[in-house]
Parts: structure tokens; C-alpha cells; sequence
């Protein structure tokens, strides 16, 4: 699989998410267990700028104060978390993004393939977190997801040391490699609202 048909297959569920929740599903709980719906939309919202900036070699700082000084959801967040998707693939579908180092909305240079699994991560996962709020089960190819699982192995424990990730949770060596993936980074797969 090549590094940029990665973003479009990340993305192609939670682009079918964003247009299905409702606005009474806005204050629904998440697997994220410090983001409803709301928040998470807020969250990407947020940091996409920064991560699409990244597969250009540029840095572009998020909105200035923290994300939960900042409500981007007024308005039609719908279509602006779309917009964020669809340049974050398009900037990322070019080899050069790939290639080199970049940088994550700060100072600090990370190898471009690093930060474009993490970008990829952030699409799966918070997709899925997204899907299951409403109630939904979303689906990415075998083959993404296992590219993923080892990238975020790589990771999981200073993942885990910086907060990004929870305690790993236990799943059968038989599960797919969606609920693996999951589980090493500490969601529970068969999380439920």
C-alpha cells in the first residue's frame, strides 16, 4: 500500500460519519472518555489546520488558547470538518508529504512518516469514536488497519506516558485487528453509549 492512498482510506468512513449525527447527538458520550460528540468534533477541528500544514513541510499553530477555550462547532461544523478532511487527505495523498521531517504545530521536527501514521491514527480512531457514539460500526480495510496497529505500536508506551493513549486493554489474540488496534491504545472495542 502506498503512504498516500493511506489518508484516503483513513478517511472514507469518518467522512460518512460527519454527515450522519444529529444535532440532539452533539452531547452523546464517546469512547474518548474526556470528549462527548461536541468536543471531539471540536478537537479535530482544531488540530486539523496544524496536521494538514504538516504534509506541507509548514507550521501552523493551533488557534491560540486551548482547545477547550475555543468552540469551533458554531455554525455549519459539518461542512467545515469535511473541508478539514478532504485538504488533510489531499495534502497528505502527495509522496512528498512522506518523505523528510516536518513539524506537529510546533518547534520540534518529527520524521514526516511518523507524523503521517499519527495523522492516519487520528482519522481510524477518532472516526470510530465518533461511529459508536451514534451508534454506528464503522469499517476500514484489513490491511489499513494492520499498517496501523504496528505504527501505533511503536508508540504505545510514550503514547501512554504523554496521555495520548489509556492502559491497554486486554482483547483475544483471535480479534481483528481493528479491536487489536483498539485495545492497545485503550479503548475497549466493545464499547457501547
Amino acid at each position: 500500500m502506498h503512504d498516500r492512498e493511506l489518508m484516503t482510506r483513513a478517511a472514507a468512513p469518518l467522512a460518512e460519519i460527519i454527515h450522519i449525527i444529529e444535532p440532539d447527538q452533539l452531547s452523546a458520550r464517546t469512547p474518548c472518555s474526556e470528549y462527548d460528540v461536541r468536543k471531539l468534533i471540536n478537537h479535530l477541528l482544531f488540530w486539523g489546520p496544524s496536521l494538514e500544514a504538516a504534509a506541507r513541510k509548514e507550521t501552523v499553530p493551533p488557534p491560540a488558547g486551548s482547545e477547550t477555550d475555543v468552540d469551533l462547532t458554531e455554525g455549519d461544523w459539518a461542512a467545515a470538518l469535511e473541508i478539514h478532511v478532504k485538504r488533510t487527505v489531499a495534502a497528505w495523498s502527495r509522496p512528498a508529504a512522506w518523505e523528510g521531517t516536518t513539524h506537529m504545530g510546533g518547534p520540534m521536527e518529527l520524521p514526516a512518516s511518523l507524523v503521517g501514521g499519527m495523522v492516519v491514527g487520528e482519522l481510524v480512531v477518532h472516526g470510530w469514536d465518533l461511529a459508536r457514539a451514534i451508534d454506528r460500526r464503522p469499517a476500514w480495510d484489513d490491511d489499513l488497519v494492520a499498517y496501523l496497529l504496528d505504527e501505533l505500536a511503536k508508540n504505545a508506551a510514550q503514547g501512554r506516558e504523554m496521555g495520548v493513549y489509556g492502559p491497554e486493554v486486554g482483547v483475544p489474540a483471535s480479534a481483528s485487528p481493528l479491536d487489536r488496534m483498539l485495545g492497545l491504545i485503550g479503548r475497549d472495542p466493545a464499547w457501547t453509549r
